[in-house]
């Protein structure tokens, strides 16, 4: 079964033309509050080093638009509009993102489970470029556009160097992509084909993120690494909306999500914190926020079972792991994501490298789903979940399947 499938655009995207494109109204640091100009283009917040995060009017958002409403517009991300930070419908940057399937998956289940199983998985392998990282490169091109921005620049596990590389195209900028030797060969290429200057360097994703920041700096050029400036995670925020609005605007009783760098996790969770405050979903329907990493690779889930509001960075040279997205030894986010967690009552918890294959193989043949590393991650999360009775069979579960199988085929053999 197929939940609230929408055809979607190829070329244009058409728009109700509202009181109010954008309520956007600022900028806060996420560690202090302090309040920063959303109109003038931002990273990291200067008083705390931490994340900026982009905040609405939403008292007024809620007087002005209605569900409704957004029921009837194209099936993109761009729906959501007023919750986004483009001020400007002109100056969006889309390849038809958003409105994946949320798809009742029992067949996924334990076997012997099925009958009982209240399974869904998101589909994020069918946005353009193949991930989820679609959706914040088309919200943090469109922002960058709308701001003036000359050039774009990111470093990446695979996924985002590609989707970078398409949203800069489609914006008709250059774009440098910063990657681990060891990056998926299909994403790379990927990247190369859209226009993107490709850089691979030894290390992991931090040894990329430093080098990205360099190029940046010394062509003036904007750097839209994961959460080191603030429209990339309202991209993924429209996971969380999408997910409310599939599901008849209410939330279910857990979400899986692989964590690496966390931006979606941090972004689903301020789209749930904005819909309750609009009143679009009831006050007491927030879901438990589970994380998966991987064994060879997990600061946050570490810091989770110590009771740490902040991860230390994981060794870089243990950092190992065939998933490239959950490669990530340290998140400029991690006091967001845990504390979403933390207040969810959900939980972390590690999958071997061995288990993930396993699961791509598993949702291959019993659904007819090619998945990523990462996405089968949070399938063997929700099958050890339900053995160590964390979560009943009977609980309604989202699973974000994060993106496509085809970049990991190397790796698997069923």
């Amino acid at each position: 079964m197929t939940l609230n499938v929408f055809k979607k655009p190829l070329y244009v995207i058409l728009f109700f033309m509202d009181a109010r494109f954008s309520y956007l109204s600022h900028l806060k640091c996420s560690a202090c509050d302090h309040i920063y100009d959303a109109d003038q283009l931002q990273t990291i917040s200067p008083c705390c080093a931490r994340p900026l995060l982009a905040c609405y009017d939403l008292a007024t958002l809620a007087k002005e638009v209605s569900r409704d409403e957004i029921s009837h517009r194209e099936a993109t991300m761009w729906r959501y509009h007023e919750f986004l930070p483009v001020r400007e419908p002109a100056h969006i940057i889309s390849l038809g993102e958003g409105m994946t399937p949320l798809l009742h998956a029992p067949c996924l289940a334990p076997q012997g489970l099925e009958q009982q199983a209240r399974l869904f998985v998101k589909d994020e392998g069918q946005n353009p470029t193949g991930s989820f990282k679609a959706r914040g490169m088309s919200a943090a091109v469109s922002r960058a556009v709308e701001l003036g921005v000359q050039g774009l620049v990111t470093p990446t596990a695979g996924n985002a160097g590609a989707a970078l590389a398409a949203y800069a195209a489609r914006a008709g900028l250059p774009s440098h992509v910063v990657a681990p030797k060891d990056a998926p060969h299909t994403c790379i290429q990927q990247a190369r084909l859209y226009g993107g200057e490709v850089h691979l360097i030894p290390g992991l994703i931090t040894d990329a993120g430093r080098a990205a920041a360099e190029t940046a700096r010394q062509r003036d050029w904007f750097n839209v690494a994961t959460l080191r400036e603030p429209y990339r995670a309202e991209g993924k925020k429209t996971m969380g909306l999408e997910l409310a609005e599939q599901l008849g605007w209410r939330l279910p009783s857990a979400i899986i999500y692989p964590a690496g760098g966390g931006t979606g996790v941090v972004g689903m969770w301020k789209a749930f914190a904005e819909l309750r405050a609009a009143g679009w979903i009831a006050n007491d329907q927030l879901p438990k926020m589970i994380i998966v990493q991987a064994e060879g690779c997990a600061p946050l889930v570490r810091a989770f079972h110590q009771g740490k509001d902040e991860a230390d960075a994981w060794p870089a040279d243990e950092a190992h792991t065939q998933a490239a997205g959950l490669r990530v030894p340290s998140a400029i986010g991690d006091r967001l994501i845990l504390q979403a967690v933390y207040e969810s009552g959900g939980t972390a918890l590690t999958v071997s490298d061995d288990s993930m294959q396993q699961m791509v193989c598993y949702a291959a043949k019993r659904a007819g789903m090619l998945i990523a590393l990462e996405a089968a991650a949070t399938l063997a999360a929700y099958h050890t979940l339900l053995a160590t009775n964390f979560l009943q069979v009977e609980d309604e579960v989202v699973a974000y399947f994060t993106g496509s199988g085809l970049p990991d085929l190397q790796y698997v053999v069923c």
